[in-house]
C-alpha cells in the first residue's frame, strides 16, 4: 500500500504555480480547504482560476485570494454572497463564468472520469445557454456542457488514512468527492491522519489512488464563517407570508421528497410536524433534513442546509456528494421543489435570479430544480413594491426555466397551469376576484374550485 507525503499548509500553497487552474472544495465554507488557500494567500501566486460553488466568505480561503488580487478568473454557481466577488466582476478587475450549481458538480465530475462533456436540460432558454450547442435528445432540448478539470485540486475531508483514502462528515462531502477525481495534482486538507488499516473500508468516500498529498489541520469555528453557529431568525413573518407557507405545505403528501428553496419556502419548513412523513431534500448533499439544532452549534457540529445553516439529521437521514443531489433532481427523484418568483408568465415560464442591470452572480441550484423536480410550486408575493404584477403575460427579467411552473400561490390567489393555460383555481383567505383581477397584469382562465 502506498503512503502519500504529508506536507504543511505552508509547503502545499507553494505547489500552486502563477497561472494555475484551481478547484478549490466547499459549499460556503463548510467542507472548504481553509488552511491551504489561506497560507495560498500568504504567498506571491497570482493569475489564479479559481472554480468552485463560490470564493469563500471575505477574509477566508478564496475570500483572502480574492481580496488580495490573486485571482484572475471565477467559475462557479454562486458569487453573491461575498461582496468582494459582486464588486470584482462589476469593475471588470475578475473574469467570471457563472454555471448551474449542478452543471458545475457534474462539469468537474465529468472530467474527472475521462469524459469530454455532456447534454442536459438544465439552463436551456435562459442567458446561461446563449451561444452554446442545443440539442433535442428524447424529445428534450439540452445544452452542451464541457468538462472541467483543474491542474490541482484543493479538497477538505474529516479523516484519512496514511495511504489516502478519505471519509468525510456530514455535509462537507458536497463537491470534494468530484475534485478529488479532476485535477491533475490533489491536496486534501483533513482534519485527522490514521495509520492504513484503521478505516473501515466501507466507510471510505474517496479512494488513495486520487490523492497526492495530505495536509493536517484541525478546524475552529473561526474558520466556518457564517456557519459557525446558528444565528437568530431572519426570516420574515407575516400573515401573507406564513398563509403562502401553510397553502404550500397542503400540496406535499406523506412520503414526498422536497426541495425547499430560500424566502417563503423556508417557512414551509417550520410547518412541517413529524407526523407528516415528508423527506427535505438540500442541494449540498442532505436527504431528511430536520429542524435547527436546539443546542446552539454551527457546522463543526451539525449538518448544513443549501442556505448553509446548520440543522439537524432526522432518523433515516443520509448524506452524499453533490453530484449524487443534483442526480436526484435531474433524474426526477425529487417530487416537489418550493422556490420563490420575480416573475412567472402565462407560459410557465419562472423568472427568479436575476434582475437587468446588475451581474449575474449568482444563480445556485434555482435552475437544476425548476426543470428538474416532478412539480415546481412558486411562492410569492402578489405584486412588487411598486403595485406591478409579478404574474404577468412574458416574463421580462432573464428565465430560469421555461415552461416549468405547475402552481403559483400568492397572499391573493392559487394559479395552477391546466391544460397548458395559467388559470386561477383558488382564492386565499380575505382575497377576492375583483382584487386578483385588478393586481394581475396578465390573462388568465377562472376555475375556482368549491
Amino acid at each position: 500500500m502506498k503512503t502519500v507525503p504529508i506536507l504543511t499548509v505552508e509547503e502545499a500553497a507553494k505547489l500552486i504555480q502563477d497561472g494555475d487552474t484551481l478547484l478549490c472544495g466547499g459549499f460556503g465554507m463548510t467542507g472548504n480547504p481553509v488552511h491551504i488557500l489561506n497560507a495560498l494567500a500568504e504567498t506571491q501566486t497570482k493569475n489564479l482560476t479559481y472554480i468552485g460553488n463560490n470564493v469563500g466568505e471575505p477574509g477566508l480561503g478564496g475570500g483572502r485570494l480574492l481580496k488580495n488580487g490573486q485571482i484572475r478568473k471565477m467559475i462557479g454557481s454562486f458569487f453573491t454572497s461575498n461582496p468582494d466577488a459582486v464588486k470584482a466582476a462589476q469593475s471588470g478587475e475578475v473574469e467570471y463564468e457563472l454555471i448551474p450549481q449542478g452543471t458545475l458538480g457534474e462539469a468537474i465530475r465529468a472530467g474527472g472520469m475521462g469524459i469530454g462533456g455532456f447534454f442536459t436540460p438544465t439552463s436551456v432558454g435562459t442567458k446561461l445557454a446563449e451561444g452554446k450547442e442545443i440539442r433535442t435528445l428524447n424529445g428534450i432540448d439540452q445544452v452542451f456542457v464541457p468538462s472541467i478539470r483543474g491542474n490541482i485540486a484543493l479538497i477538505r475531508a474529516w479523516k484519512a488514512d496514511t495511504a489516502g483514502n478519505l471519509t468525510y462528515r456530514m455535509t462537507e462531502q458536497n463537491f470534494n468527492p468530484a475534485m478529488a477525481t479532476a485535477a491533475d495534482l490533489v491536496i486534501a486538507e483533513v482534519e485527522e491522519i490514521v495509520p492504513v488499516g484503521e478505516l473501515d473500508p466501507n466507510q471510505i468516500h474517496t479512494q488513495g489512488c486520487f490523492i497526492d498529498y495530505l495536509v493536517q489541520a484541525t478546524l475552529k469555528e473561526e474558520d466556518l464563517g457564517s456557519s459557525a453557529s446558528v444565528k437568530g431568525s431572519l426570516k420574515k413573518v407575516d400573515d401573507d407570508r406564513m398563509n403562502i407557507a401553510k397553502r404550500a405545505l397542503k400540496e406535499l403528501s406523506k412520503g414526498n421528497i422536497v426541495n425547499l428553496g430560500i424566502g417563503i419556502p423556508t417557512l414551509v419548513a417550520d410547518l412541517i410536524s413529524p407526523e407528516d412523513g415528508i423527506i427535505l431534500h438540500t442541494e449540498n448533499g442532505m436527504l431528511g433534513v430536520g429542524p435547527a439544532p436546539e443546542d446552539g452549534g454551527g457546522a463543526l457540529h451539525h449538518p448544513v442546509n443549501a442556505g448553509k445553516i446548520p440543522v439537524t439529521a432526522l432518523p433515516g437521514a443520509s448524506y452524499f456528494d453533490s453530484t449524487i443531489s443534483f442526480g436526484m433532481i435531474r433524474g426526477k427523484h425529487v417530487d416537489v421543489a418550493i422556490m420563490g418568483g420575480l416573475e412567472v408568465d402565462t407560459q410557465a415560464n419562472l423568472a427568479n435570479w436575476a434582475v437587468p442591470g446588475k451581474p449575474l452572480l449568482g444563480v445556485g441550484g434555482a435552475m437544476d430544480l425548476a426543470s428538474g423536480a416532478k412539480k415546481l410550486i412558486i411562492t410569492m408575493q402578489h405584486c412588487n413594491s411598486d403595485g406591478s404584477s409579478k404574474i404577468v403575460e412574458n416574463c421580462s427579467l432573464p428565465l430560469t426555466a421555461i415552461g416549468a411552473v405547475d402552481m403559483v400561490i400568492t397572499e391573493l390567489a392559487v394559479f395552477e397551469f391546466v391544460n397548458g393555460k395559467l388559470t386561477l383555481t383558488e382564492l386565499m383567505p380575505g382575497s377576492d376576484l375583483k382584487t386578483v383581477k385588478a393586481k394581475t397584469s396578465s390573462t388568465f382562465e377562472i376555475a375556482l374550485k368549491a
